[in-house]
């Protein structure tokens, strides 16, 4: 999560950019996320938008609580009750995480029950997720369905188990892949392990930041919950500049609820990827002297 902030820093975490010569004035994009740093020590985000030239900033919105993880703890020891995992958020494969280090599972979870859930299907969406569920050692699919529509698509296609599927997941999932499964007759049991909240930190990051860069270039959200805490602020300090902005999504979902609250959608990523989204940003501001 977010690392230390010593006394002279600013409250958003640190600005990495890496401009293009030929350019004069450097773009800057505000990521509405925390960062997550990969083997390299950096955000990817970051270091795909730089290479665009373009000067990023990262700002968390959401926090997240675990819940019922006694309960999610019990259903993990027993593979033999379902049919396979399905894990679509980053914060689900973290509650099996604690789960496997509270209840010190983690030496019986390497000698068999990895070993038992390997021999199932276990579905995920999208790389970030995919990255954490292969740390835990076990086997994914699907990753490159991008969305819950997708994802469930492929679940139709290859699930068989009579056995339902075991779907750790938070307070506010969308219903669509639970439907979806359910209309062709593939069960499921959902286990609520975290619930959604603000983060504590959003107005005085946003406020540090257009105090000290002035208004973006373009803004990304990354969930519809992360735009709810934060739009209000950002209307706020963006003022008549508003329209000025691009708006980016990380995604269909996000950007049907940018839409849904007036805003221009100038950019959806066309997978989750900082790869995808670094390109889509790019082409959306499409800064002069820049290739």
């Amino acid at each position: 999560m977010e690392g230390p902030e010593g006394p002279q820093e600013p409250r958003f975490p640190i600005i990495v950019f890496s401009p293009y010569k030929d350019c004069q004035a450097i773009m800057k994009v505000l990521l509405l996320k925390d960062a997550k740093d990969d083997d390299c020590g950096q955000d990817p985000y970051i270091r795909e938008l730089g290479l665009y030239g373009l000067e990023a900033t990262l700002i968390p919105v959401l926090s997240f609580e675990f819940l019922s993880l006694p309960s999610f703890s019990e259903k993990l020891s027993h593979p033999e009750d379902y049919g396979g995992l399905i894990f679509t958020s980053p914060r689900a494969v973290e509650a099996a995480q604690l789960c496997l280090e509270k209840n010190n599972k983690t030496e019986v979870w390497e000698r068999s029950l990895k070993e038992k859930w390997n021999a199932k299907s276990v579905y995920v969406v999208g790389n970030a997720t995919a990255s954490l569920v292969s740390k835990i050692g076990l086997d994914t699919e699907g990753e490159t369905c991008g969305n819950a529509e997708k994802l469930a698509e492929y679940i139709c296609s290859r699930e068989s188990s009579a056995l339902p599927l075991l779907f750790p997941c938070g307070n506010l999932k969308r219903e669509i892949l639970p439907k979806a499964l359910k209309d062709k007759g593939i069960a499921m049991e959902s286990v609520t392990v975290y619930q959604t909240i603000p983060h504590p930190g959003i107005q005085g990051n946003l406020n540090s930041y257009y105090s000290q860069q002035g208004v973006p270039a373009s803004i990304t959200f990354f969930s519809p919950s992360g735009l709810t805490y934060s739009l209000k602020h950002i209307q706020e300090l963006s003022g008549d500049n508003i329209d000025q902005i691009k708006f980016a999504a990380i995604g269909p979902t996000t950007a049907h609820a940018l839409a849904a609250q007036g805003l221009p959608v100038s950019c959806t990523a066309e997978s989750p990827t900082p790869q995808a989204l670094a390109t889509g940003i790019r082409k959306a501001l499409q800064p002069h002297g820049c290739c």
